[in-house]
């Protein structure tokens, strides 16, 4: 099989697997007093370390979570938690992922939050004028979130420019996609709090960390034993730790060269596939996007019949639809770029990693044209 779905899991590396497994034949809760406790500390305040140096961020500004999910939960529904206005307010960008908008929308529902939904260019970049009146429109919110890149189309987010357009309204970016594609430095960039994953750049599944500012204000989303700053409770994991960051300095390392190999095979599939097939077009071309995916809308065709298409042919990718219940929905994030629904639904993602290689490509390439020829002949014949 040709994997081109790195952006939803990529591969363990097999380093990170070997420290992963050591540690786990270790004992010692790190909150214990013990001789076997106080070393399992030792391992773990070196894995924040670790993680907080390949992040650009200092050690205490590391809070270990379960994964990308938690992060964004903690950073948005802690930040609300422990705002001092009853209802504060909360910006979020259109295409954030799902467990940030979730979250602002739950608090919304509730009461708990006035949250406002900032608009997106049709490239998929926030609209910076948008966010700026939203930043006027009175009192300053109690946080504003926007991905560092998006995960579906690739493109690159203004952060930078928000952050400084936010001025002292602490502002938090998912890094989620980032991290092993594009330069992050916490420190440089001016951010409250940034959420980070493992399983994204060659970590297990479950390791994660919320980087937060000191001064950042957050309550917990849940309560226990008042682990990590006493926002974040619960018995730390010291295997995921450790594994998380070596995957994650690995990943910073190796992610100049890395991310120009990359790049080269992302633009020879793009072009190969625009040449081969008409009636496609690449998602965000006229913005900054991740050298590993390639996003791209089939017009006349429909995601699922795709998808199964290039499984069937040895392709494994993902869409830019999402299935609920059986019932194809258009992708939100295409919606929120002004897509009409059609072609919303039709969406490919390709996302390359580190295992990818050019016969990966050749195989997209050779499978695409009659796999969208079939999904085309079967939508006309519905």
């Amino acid at each position: 099989m040709a994997y081109l779905d790195h952006a939803a899991t990529t591969p363990v590396r097999p380093e990170v697997a070997a420290r992963y497994a050591e540690e786990l034949t270790r004992g010692g809760n790190p909150s214990s007093l013990h001789t076997v406790g106080r070393d399992a500390r030792r391992r773990l305040e070196e894995a924040r370390e670790e993680l907080a140096a390949a992040l650009g961020a200092e050690p205490a500004e590391v809070v270990l979570t379960s994964g990308g999910t938690e992060a964004d939960n903690l950073a948005v529904k802690g930040a609300v938690y422990a705002h001092p206005s009853p209802r504060p307010r909360l910006l979020v960008s259109a295409v954030e992922h799902h467990a940030v908008l979730d979250a602002a929308g739950w608090l919304g529902e509730r009461g708990l939050a006035d949250v406002a939904v900032l608009p997106v260019t049709g490239d998929g970049a926030l609209d910076l004028g948008a966010a700026r009146a939203a930043l006027d429109d009175g009192e300053p919110p109690a946080l504003v979130s926007a991905m560092w890149a998006n995960n579906e189309t690739g493109v690159v987010q203004p952060v930078a420019e928000l952050v400084a357009l936010a001025g002292d309204v602490p502002v938090h970016s998912d890094a989620v996609q980032a991290v092993a594609h594009l330069p992050v430095d916490f420190a440089a960039s001016g951010l409250a709090a940034m959420s980070v994953t493992g399983h994204k750049l060659g970590g297990p599944v479950g390791t994660g960390a919320l980087v937060a500012r000191r001064e950042l204000a957050l309550a917990p989303v849940h309560h226990g034993g008042g682990q990590e700053r006493g926002v974040r409770s619960g018995t730390l994991d010291v295997a995921g730790a450790r594994a998380l960051a070596l995957a994650v300095r690995l990943a910073v390392a190796d992610r100049e060269a890395e991310s120009a190999r990359l790049a080269a095979l992302r633009d020879r599939l793009v072009a190969g596939a625009l040449a081969a097939v008409e009636g496609l077009r690449l998602t965000g071309a006229g913005a900054p996007r991740l050298p590993h995916v390639a996003h791209l809308t089939v017009e006349g065709a429909d995601a699922d019949s795709l998808l199964f298409g290039l499984d069937m042919a040895g392709v494994n990718a993902s869409a830019g639809s999402a299935c609920s219940a059986g019932v194809q929905e258009a992708s939100f994030v295409l919606t929120a770029m002004g897509y009409p629904p059609e072609l919303a639904r039709s969406a490919l993602r390709f996302s390359l990693g580190r295992t990818t290689t050019e016969d990966d490509v050749d195989a997209v390439l050779a499978a695409l044209p009659d796999v969208v020829a079939r999904s085309r002949a079967a939508n006309a014949a519905r």
